[in-house]
């Protein structure tokens, strides 16, 4: 990874943020009926066919499927697995902390986000009811905190790019949100930084790299037109990882549990805007003082 890189960071116009942000709801979409889907007993393949569903249904087209020979529709990592875990015959169960990374494409443009589900005896556990906090059968509250506090870097990251001069704010803005969230829960999380986030638009991985970490290169500056993929990815232990077998599959090196969360983010003359998210970021970024920019598709 080279942050500072001089590599060329391509620029979208309004009426192509406009396009992203159809392909972003795609992908939201999709997501949702994925968490909705998701509950132990089904196989990270059915949840697969799932996505593959609704973006077909929408005229787009998945992003992932065939990329550098990736397999399938989205990635679905479960527990130990961070990242680009391939669908197939694994069978989910109650207590799982469920990875989900979707991506699609209208028109050329690329929408791309990633969500975190720890599953309950009915489904995936709602973390913000407070009634999730007096416990769920089969379900680690430590879990639960994973998920909310690598949510909780994700926003802070992106709330970093309304009110940054530097693309390095963003990782110092995620880095400083999971220290806080250890904190308060009591234990000290790993941020992964093998890998990290992206530029998007006409491809789905561009310059620039956006990290989840402090850095003493602050990176390019920002700057009206970029679109970015912010994506921190967490775990309970150290941020160490390793690819498995089939060379996509990344999993923790202790064995700890991992969360990944992402959105898409444009940055335009008058704010910011989460492509990716149904009410472009509004609930989101409202802890943060941010109010992000409507757009009519």
């Amino acid at each position: 990874m080279i942050f500072g890189s001089r590599e060329r960071v391509e620029l979208k116009t309004p009426d192509q943020v406009r396009v992203m942000r159809r392909a972003g709801l795609v992908v939201a979409s999709a997501l949702d009926a994925v968490r909705a889907a998701a509950r132990p007993g089904l196989t990270t393949a059915d949840l697969d066919a799932v996505a593959a569903r609704v973006i077909a249904e929408a005229g787009a087209t998945p992003s992932f499927l065939g990329y550098e020979g990736y397999p399938a529709t989205i990635c679905v990592s479960v527990s130990e697995e961070v990242i680009h875990g391939i669908p197939g015959g694994r069978v989910l169960e109650v207590g799982d902390v469920v990875s989900i990374d979707c991506g699609a494409i209208v028109d050329g443009w690329h929408g791309d986000s990633a969500i975190s589900v720890v599953l309950g005896p009915d489904g995936a556990v709602d973390v913000d009811d407070p009634s999730a906090a007096d416990g769920v059968v089969g379900v680690d509250g430590a879990d639960l905190d994973l998920v909310r506090a690598t949510r909780t870097a994700m926003w802070a990251g992106i709330a970093a790019l309304a009110g940054g001069k530097r693309l390095g704010d963003v990782g110092t803005a995620v880095e400083a949100a999971v220290e806080l969230a250890g904190g308060v829960a009591g234990v000290e999380y790993g941020i992964v930084e093998d890998y990290v986030g992206h530029g998007i638009g006409t491809a789905m991985h561009q310059p620039p790299d956006v990290v989840n970490f402090r850095t003493s290169d602050r990176g390019p500056r920002l700057r009206p037109g970029m679109c970015l993929a912010v994506e921190p990815m967490v775990t309970r232990g150290s941020g160490a990882t390793r690819v498995l077998a089939d060379d996509w599959t990344v999993v923790t090196q202790d064995g700890s549990r991992a969360a990944h969360w992402e959105h898409s983010v444009a940055l335009l003359e008058d704010g910011i805007s989460v492509l990716t998210a149904a009410d472009g970021g509004r609930a989101g970024l409202a802890p943060f003082e941010v109010v992000p920019v409507a757009l009519d598709v």
